[in-house]
């Protein structure tokens, strides 16, 4: 029986939080160890250049994200951990696919479109000004780094199904044009994935600036938990638990039991100041052992490093032999 082959990619563009943890590391992590999976996660680095032009923070973000990966128990013995920068054939099919890709087709893109739209609600007499050809081609590259492998399933939240069906576009294109090269992926939504609200109840997002670092140290983490916004009710005064910010992020990292039973203290009017300190009693608790191997990893960049370079062997000795067959079939032999 073939595998089911898995990619997902992770801009390098921050420092993971903890709805970084529990909307898409915790799943991925757990999709790796499904023997029926063949797992390929990479370090987005050249998407990150789209959104971000520090390369200091390229740096460190990469790095720290690689870590993190490490630190929650990815097994790179059985997945493949790599940089997408060390992938040139990548680079190449993303200008293979540049050449069947519709411009039309891109123009449909949501992030495009949107920048469009603002420029004419702003009144700018170009439509396309402050928009980069990095951010309009997105979804060739993103193309290329799912097709490279041909992967299956693509794990990715509703925003990103768009990309998967123009993926499967151009995919479609290219094999109907040069023969049945590529497998046309599948979105995969976790639908049962959470999707944790921040400091200011808003979605927890670095572009709100309203995060809890998922390694962050003890003392700032219990600084962040406390600042995190609740109502006026008093203590003794039930409380609602679907609309609360605290009881979200503590059902994440809890067992069905502990959330039967927090649910039922919120029923009896549990102090907002008790809560919090219950909650970053949890996660300090789940938080402490991963965050000791991420501060190990963070100080052997050299071990990342061998880390990230077998996984380059690995990808590449996957990716060698399907371009060629890519450049036969389009005539650069």
């Amino acid at each position: 029986m073939s595998k089911e082959i898995y990619l997902t990619g992770i801009t390098t563009t921050g420092t993971p939080h903890l709805g970084n943890y529990v909307g898409a590391i915790k799943p991925a992590i757990e999709a790796s160890q499904n023997k029926n999976n063949q797992c390929f996660y990479f370090l987005a680095d050249y998407h990150a250049l789209i959104k971000c032009q520090d390369p200091t923070l390229v740096r460190q973000s990469r790095m720290e994200i690689a870590a993190t990966w490490l630190a929650l128990g990815l097994d790179v013995d059985t997945s493949v951990f790599y940089r997408q920068s060390d992938i040139p054939e990548i680079q190449e099919l993303n200008w293979i696919l540049s050449c069947v890709a519709a411009k039309g087709l891109l123009n449909r893109a949501h992030a495009y479109k949107a920048l469009v739209a603002e420029n004419e609600t702003s009144g700018t007499k170009d439509p396309d000004k402050g928009i980069t050809m990095g951010l309009f081609c997105y979804p060739v590259l993103m193309a290329a780094d799912i097709l490279m492998f041909n992967a299956n399933k693509v794990p990715v939240g509703k925003d990103q199904i768009q990309h998967i069906e123009m993926t499967r576009d151009i995919a479609a294109r290219f094999n109907y044009i040069y023969g049945e090269f590529f497998t046309l992926p599948e979105a995969q939504v976790e639908e049962s994935a959470a999707v944790l609200s921040g400091l200011d109840g808003r979605k927890m997002s670095k572009s709100y600036n309203n995060t809890i670092p998922l390694f962050t140290p003890e003392k700032k983490l219990r600084k962040l938990v406390m600042k995190i916004k609740t109502n006026s009710l008093e203590p003794g005064e039930p409380k609602d638990h679907k609309t609360c910010t605290l009881f979200q992020i503590y059902s994440a990292f809890s067992s069905s039991t502990e959330v039967e039973r927090m649910r039922q203290q919120y029923a009896d009017g549990i102090a907002w100041g008790e809560m919090k300190q219950t909650l970053f009693e949890k996660l300090n608790n789940e938080l402490a052992a991963p965050r000791e191997r991420y501060e190990s990893l963070m100080e052997q960049p050299t071990r990342i490093e061998e880390i990230l370079l077998a996984g380059r062997d690995q990808a590449r000795a996957r990716a060698k032999p399907l371009l060629e067959q890519l450049r036969e079939a389009v005539g650069i032999t």
